[in-house]
């Protein structure tokens, strides 16, 4: 008995130990905390930059020759109302009849 309790204890504080050194203060270190500084940019290369980068997508986009159709997908089937209740009707009778045999623990609700 003694023997497992000297076991244990020693497995318990040898979690605690790992656990408390793995543990930092909370603080960065002040010497690598920071980027390096550098000069912000000024309004002119801000806008020479905006420039060159609109000129490139644009180029891009012009010559985009993608596999993607540019029209959509296509159109969805359009129901009207009276086909529509009437699939809701065939989906609920089959439901129903499923729910009476058995096969099913619940109807469509």
């Amino acid at each position: 008995m003694n023997r497992i309790i000297l076991a244990a204890s020693l497995v318990i504080a040898q979690l605690f130990t790992v656990s408390a050194m793995a543990q930092t203060k909370g603080e960065a270190d002040p010497a690598q905390s920071k980027a390096i500084p550098s000069k912000p940019a000024t309004a002119e290369e801000k806008a020479a930059a905006k420039s060159t980068r609109k000129a490139e997508g644009s180029a891009a986009a012009k010559s985009f020759t993608g596999g993607e159709k540019p029209e959509g997908a296509g159109k969805a089937k359009v129901a009207t109302k009276e086909q529509r209740a009437e699939a809701a009707k065939a989906r609920k009778a089959s439901a129903k009849s499923s729910l009476k045999k058995g096969e099913i623990s619940s109807g469509e609700k």
